[in-house]
């Protein structure tokens, strides 16, 4: 099947609805128009019980209601139908993507299979998604997080500690990563985003309080020795330290030094070096790792995990 124009893709739409909240209703559909066109609109769940998603909801979005009674206590007959459904459309090929709209990680595989068979995989659900569940879809929208930054109107949201989304740290890191493999040089943003979405299924600027990447940027990277700037319409994000390998070497030797001539763990002089540089990433030295780079120093000796100084 051709591809719509401007990359935009043909999807079926299943949505669990024992599992996702009919609140989430226009979040969905606004999400969906950033994707494609929707050739399938089909929920699943046991309509002789209350789920909060009425007949009313059903004709504004155009879903079509699909009726799974539990028939076996401990048995997911949504689940089963769903399945039972995305197979039968695939094999249909009129659809060039899918969205699954549930919370429940026992649609991991299904996702996963639709992958293999070069589906776009686009998952939603609340952030208490297990991360195997993301991490199997091509991208992933954590519906509360959304719904709540577009209530707010751009406010900063705090992540609780029980949600499952992509951790600050680990975009702040990414964004590190990047710069060190381009030599510490600058990186345009438009490069930073598609790391950070080829990295992560689940990221969106929305998840941490913002509408913009270039505010998130602005405001997470300032205490990582980074900074933005601007040029040519386009912004770049740079680092900002000065530190050298030699005065790195100098620090270290003076370490040592205040310990005895010698640190018995390795671990020790890393936490020690972390705490003085923050952002420290051995990186942007060329080394993977704290052993890979104190080899590399002419004043310092390594053995196992302890280090020491050279004799002169």
């Amino acid at each position: 099947m051709e591809p719509l124009p401007n990359g935009r893709m043909q999807f079926a739409v299943l949505i669990d609805a024992d599992n996702v909240s009919s609140k989430y209703a226009a979040t969905i559909f606004e999400e969906l128009e950033k994707y494609g066109l929707t050739s399938y609109r089909r929920i699943y769940g046991n309509w002789s019980k209350g789920n909060g998603w009425n007949e009313g909801m059903l004709l504004e979005y155009s879903i079509m209601p699909v009726q799974q009674f539990s028939y076996t206590t401990g048995k997911n007959a949504t689940d089963m139908a769903m399945v039972i459904d995305a197979m039968d459309i695939l094999y249909k090929n009129k659809v060039q993507g899918f969205c699954l709209v549930t919370s429940d990680s026992d649609f991991t595989r299904l996702a996963m299979r639709l992958r293999e068979e070069n589906m776009f995989v686009l998952g939603m659900g609340e952030s208490k998604t297990p991360p195997a569940l993301t991490r199997a879809c091509n991208r992933f929208i954590h519906l509360n997080l959304v719904a709540e930054q577009n209530k707010s109107g751009g406010e900063s949201a705090t992540l609780e500690p029980e949600e499952n989304v992509t951790p600050i740290s680990e975009v702040r890191a990414a964004v590190l990563a990047l710069i060190n493999e381009n030599g510490g040089n600058r990186v345009d943003l438009s490069r930073i985003g598609s790391r950070l979405n080829d990295k992560f299924s689940d990221f969106d600027v929305r998840n941490y309080g913002y509408t913009k990447l270039s505010t998130l940027i602005s405001q997470e990277l300032p205490d990582m020795n980074m900074s933005m700037s601007k040029g040519s319409n386009q912004y770049y994000v740079e680092q900002c330290s000065t530190l050298t390998k030699e005065e790195l070497e100098q620090e270290i030797c003076s370490m040592i030094r205040k310990n005895g001539g010698m640190i018995e763990n390795l671990s020790i002089l890393n936490d020690e070096l972390h705490k003085k540089y923050k952002q420290l990433d051995f990186r942007q030295f060329g080394y993977s790792r704290i052993s890979s780079f104190l080899r590399s120093l002419s004043s310092v000796n390594i053995h196992e995990n302890v280090v020491s100084l050279k004799d002169k």
